[in-house]
């Protein structure tokens, strides 16, 4: 006789088992008393470099930080190249803020999107690791290593000085105060690295009509099956999903250490 099976009750479970999901869910992204803190600083750091941007004079204090972008822009094409056994030729900033990466061979399909999206997923990893203090170690090394292969490859002296000058003050953010400022460092460098990509992908598609982006160049790659402006477009809402979701994985990875460290705290209390 074959068993008789009831809709309604698997039904039942189904829900209960989804709800549960939803529940688990909200409980990970639901932000800590500390990642309350990690992201109203998130949301200064947004607010600070929209309105010091292009503000007179005061923008000279974002500068470093744009030439730091604009080198990681450069170095995600350089390495993308490496992968697809191109030959690094240079890298080079300009005091305009803008780079250039020259290579033999490769595959252009994947070198030239690699600079908008390479960078802005170096920056949603930088923003995620930004929510603990032992990942920004992490991230701070793998940044140094970022700016070595820069430096590797720089041909000028803005390009050599950038890498120099982060890297100084990276081991000098290990050195002071335990690292804590480095946690800080390394949440605006990601949220510089966000924001800088997603108006370099507006400035270069929407402002500077005349001016040959990345995107452009993709275009023609691709026979012109969809304009420069389609493909920038695809890539700024790409960028914009990478910094989203650099903070929501923050959010939820580095929840549970944290919640584990307080518990290891609160033993400790009570067992002295």
């Amino acid at each position: 006789m074959a068993p008789v099976i009831d809709d309604q009750s698997s039904y039942t479970h189904y829900l209960v088992a989804r709800q549960a999901v939803q529940d688990e869910t909200i409980n990970r992204l639901t932000p800590t008393d500390d990642q309350k803190i990690t992201l109203i600083i998130i949301g200064v750091y947004v607010a600070a470099v929209l309105i010091l941007w292009n503000m007179p004079v005061i923008k000279i204090v974002l500068a470093p930080f744009k030439l730091l972008t604009v080198g990681l822009h450069e170095f995600s094409h350089a390495i993308v190249g490496c992968f697809t056994c191109a030959k690094i030729e240079s890298i080079e900033i300009d005091p305009d803020e803008g780079g250039v990466t020259r290579m033999r061979g490769g595959i252009p399909m994947c070198t030239l999107p690699a600079g908008y999206l390479g960078s802005s997923l170096i920056g949603a990893i930088l923003v995620m690791c930004g929510f603990d203090v032992l990942a920004s170690k992490v991230a701070s090394i793998f940044l140094g290593v970022c700016l070595l292969f820069t430096l590797w490859w720089a041909r000028n002296w803005l390009t050599r000085g950038i890498g120099v000058l982060f890297i100084g003050l990276i081991v000098l953010l290990w050195l002071v105060a335990r690292s804590v400022g480095l946690k800080y460092f390394v949440l605006f460098v990601g949220v510089m690295s966000c924001m800088y990509c997603l108006w370099d992908i507006l400035d270069d598609l929407v402002f500077r009509k005349a001016y040959e982006s990345d995107a452009s160049k993709f275009a023609k790659q691709c026979g012109g099956c969809m304009s420069s402006r389609v493909w920038g477009v695809l890539w700024f809402f790409i960028s914009l999903i990478f910094f989203v979701a650099g903070i929501l994985i923050g959010l939820a990875a580095f929840k549970e250490a944290e919640m584990l460290t307080d518990e290891f705290l609160e033993q400790n209390l009570k067992s002295v």
